[in-house]
């Protein structure tokens, strides 16, 4: 491997700009999809089913972004190691954004009968594939660009793009559950922020069109170090790291989304607490997550990023066995706290991937396994935990199990942890 050239610093400045807007973008669209998915779909697209059924029906739509995420961290991997990052962080930025608005301008059920959750579907798969291009180059745009001893704290920055996303596009709910009535929300009022996402587009693109290609990869094109198919070099070579990767990363996704999902439909459904009080606690707790992102990143140019995360990861075994009993008092401050702690947690541990699943792969292909790696890691914990906790709960089992649950990924993660090598003393 090399050393990461230097750069001038008013470039590091904006490197950082674009990775934590850009990020921000892409995860305020899929973020609106989930919490539309958990407040509003299931009447609007699938009409004439029980709630439950209703809810895994909305939740399923929701999985399938997940599913396609890792198609689209294998194209766009592919050609972010062939022509450069740049140029996939625009493309993703525009096949993200636009399935995001076509969401907000499809007819529902009642319009155009079964083909409007046909479409719905096929436009979050669309909104997958570029999400799975995202991340990967975000985080490589900012590694690349990192001083020695400093890189977990310039992959910092895409990390904290979906605690950003996250309060924009539920303040955004927030501001309309309080400001339109229910029938008003679910005709027309749910699709507002969808339509909105065109003109942040509009603004990741301005800020991204003027940034620069990395030094790293930049060297690798001078010295004719480009893999023809990166994708067939991974899986040679390091395809024990991308699995192991993708495991290490399933307690972050399980976390958020059984925090973020599944529980604001079971706050307000089964616990008869308020829409607009679950999305204010929801968002206090993402509070929480950004201040464990920005302190886990830092703590891992000193520490080391393995160490890390696994006091993150092995606090989350415990507390998926307290979060639910939490839950279950119905109280609103202990709720909070049940979120709170989740979400910090989550932070904790995906603060230092920004530069951990990086640093586990060669420069030749680097791009397709951090983001085959991270959206692998979704589909476990992302796709699977909403369907799952629903299950659960309209089975015998209750709530409970899901608290088991969430303890068991994070065990997965922390086992899978152990069997990876410490990376931050590493050059890219």
């Amino acid at each position: 491997m090399t050393t990461s050239p230097q750069v001038a610093a008013p470039s590091r400045s904006r490197i950082a700009a674009a990775s934590l807007i850009g990020t921000a973008i892409e995860f305020y669209d899929f973020y609106i999809y989930g919490t539309a998915a958990a407040l509003v779909l299931n009447t609007a697209f699938f009409p004439g089913m029980d709630p439950v059924a209703g809810s895994l029906a909305a939740f399923s739509t929701f999985a399938v972004a997940f599913l396609s995420r890792p198609l689209g961290s294998a194209l766009f991997g592919h050609w972010g190691d062939r022509v450069g990052r740049k140029s996939m962080l625009v493309v993703s930025l525009l096949v993200m954004g636009l399935s995001t608005v076509a969401i907000g301008l499809l007819p529902g059920y009642a319009a155009i009968g079964v083909i409007a959750p046909v479409l719905l579907v096929l436009l979050r798969f669309t909104q997958g594939i570029g999400l799975g291009g995202e991340w990967g180059g975000a985080a490589l745009l900012a590694a690349e660009h990192a001083p020695p001893g400093r890189r977990g704290l310039y992959a910092m920055f895409p990390q904290l793009g979906p605690s950003a996303g996250f309060i924009v596009a539920n303040g955004l709910f927030l501001v309309l559950g309080e400001t339109l009535s229910d029938g008003q929300f679910g005709a027309w009022g749910w699709r507002l922020p969808f339509v909105a996402s065109l003109l942040l587009v509009i603004v990741g693109l301005y800020v991204r069109l003027k940034i620069s290609e990395t030094p790293v990869f930049q060297a690798a094109m001078d010295q004719h170090r480009i893999a023809k198919v990166p994708i067939a070099g991974l899986l040679r070579h390091q395809w024990r790291r991308v699995l192991l990767g993708a495991g290490a990363m399933t307690i972050a996704y399980t976390l958020f989304y059984t925090a973020t999902t599944y529980c604001l439909a079971y706050g307000t459904t089964s616990l008869k607490i308020p829409k607009t009080t679950m999305l204010g606690l929801t968002m206090a707790g993402v509070v929480f997550m950004a201040a464990g992102t920005v302190v886990s990143a830092m703590v891992s140019d000193r520490l080391g990023r393995r160490r890390t995360l696994l006091a993150g990861t092995g606090v989350a075994v415990v507390w998926g066995l307290v979060m639910f009993p939490l839950m279950e008092t119905g109280s609103v401050f202990l709720v909070g706290v049940a979120l709170a702690g989740a979400l910090g947690l989550m932070g904790l541990v995906f603060g230092p991937m920004g530069a951990y699943l990086p640093e586990l792969f060669k420069t030749q292909y680097r791009y397709s396994g951090a983001s085959v790696a991270y959206s692998l890691g979704g589909v476990l914990g992302g796709a699977v935990p909403p369907l799952v906790a629903t299950s659960l709960q309209a089975s015998g089992v209750g709530v409970m199990g899901v608290g088991a649950y969430v303890s068991a990924m994070a065990l997965l993660s922390l086992l899978c942890l152990l069997a990876l090598p410490e990376t931050g003393e590493d050059s890219l």
